[in-house]
């Protein structure tokens, strides 16, 4: 598996690499030293994609999660914006052959994509992922209690802290915002860390900062059972778990595993229901809908499901929840407009989705996972507003 993504990576930099080459830089330039140039960026990716493919050990790998991010920034840096250029003047040759047309249209038109990707990738790495982004939603259903018209609920997910260590101040600033919307509630859906609960220490004082009237509930996502690290034993990563859920009842967050609680507002309450982590293979099913939610038959139900894929699988079909509040997908971390990969992936990616009466709102995250990259798919802070 290794050995094939290395030859993909291979070829995603040095054929587009050959072929500029040879088609620009030798009749630009008979200068040896500036040609020799061109090559140390592919010469310096190849040799870090050749490290950390046939090398690294997995110790490695995690403890050095942020400089293999930033490596791939780099690594895509110079390698996408050349991809682009060469299949825009490749697909210039058979038009210029055949129908007498100019290179310079297809030309400019790939330097111009280069051009575009090289700032995208400089501002995604930059100031994307940290540029928190405040989203207003209303969801309106006829069974909410009257005493609940206008509650509003602020939704965090998939924070993944181990990222942002050493930027203490973008989780303030975070913080900030957060309890600048004076919610009624806040929940957060899951993926507080990366692998260990140890990644909290330099931020869980921030965090507990976090303030609503009713409080901060909160339910665990597939990183926070640290499935991704390397364990010494089971016995170890089963300690991490409690350490987690001990560190977040300190900060006054309230975790459901597969458990509900009730929300009071006058003679009124609806339920507010969470389950652990939910998805579909290979991510990991600890969920208990069904033990859940018992209780709180024929009330208004709101839902903490990490995996959106959960609403269709089980929460639709096999239950009467009115609304479902999800993350995970970070909708990759890339998003142009209503459009982003990871609808190739996940059909409910970002914002509220209806059948009928029931909804589901997903949360593109906060954090970032493998490459420090967001554009388009900012940093999401939800402001839900229920209304009747």
């Amino acid at each position: 598996m290794l050995q094939r993504l290395f030859i993909f990576l291979l070829l995603l930099l040095i054929l587009p690499d050959i072929y500029l080459y040879l088609r620009f830089i030798v009749r630009l330039t008979a200068k040896r030293w500036l040609r020799i140039l061109y090559w140390i960026p592919s010469v310096l990716s190849i040799a870090g994609v050749l490290y950390l493919v046939f090398f690294a050990n997995n110790q490695f790998s995690e403890s050095h999660t942020r400089d293999i991010g930033w490596f791939s920034i780099f690594f895509f840096l110079f390698s996408a914006p050349k991809l682009l250029l060469a299949l825009c003047t490749v697909v210039g040759m058979p038009f210029h052959k055949w129908l007498r047309m100019p290179h310079t249209p297809f030309i400019y038109t790939g330097v111009t994509l280069a051009v575009i990707c090289i700032i995208m990738i400089l501002y995604g790495s930059s100031v994307g992922r940290s540029r928190f982004e405040v989203k207003e939603t209303t969801y309106s259903s006829s069974r909410l209690p009257q005493a609940f018209n206008g509650y509003r609920i602020v939704q965090l997910s998939d924070i993944h802290i181990g990222s942002w260590t050493g930027n203490a101040s973008a989780i303030e600033r975070m913080v900030e915002l957060v309890n600048a919307q004076q919610p009624d509630l806040i929940v957060f859906t899951g993926d507080l860390v990366n692998h260990r609960a140890v990644e909290l220490d330099e931020f869980q004082e921030i965090l507990a900062r976090l303030k609503a009237k009713d409080g901060v509930y909160s339910i665990l996502g597939n990183h926070d059972y640290g499935p991704y690290f390397r364990w010494k034993s089971k016995q170890e990563q089963d300690e991490n778990l409690i350490d987690l859920k001990q560190r977040q009842a300190a900060m006054g967050w309230k975790l459901l595993n597969n458990s509900h609680t009730f929300l009071v507002q006058g003679n009124d309450s609806i339920a507010l229901i969470g389950v652990e982590n939910e998805g579909e293979p290979p991510f990991s099913q600890h969920g208990d809908l069904t033990g859940a939610k018992a209780g709180t038959e024929g009330m208004f139900q709101i839902l903490l499901s990490h995996n959106p894929t959960h609403w269709r699988r089980e929460v639709l079909p096999e239950s009467d929840v009115d609304l479902m509040l999800a993350g995970h997908t970070h909708a990759m971390q890339l998003q142009f407009g209503d459009y982003s990969p990871s609808v190739y992936i996940y059909p409910e990616w970002s914002g509220m989705y209806l059948e009928g009466t029931r909804g589901l709102y997903v949360n593109v995250g906060i954090g970032y996972v493998g490459l420090p990259f967001r554009f388009g798919a900012w940093p999401e802070i939800t402001v839900l507003t229920l209304r009747r």
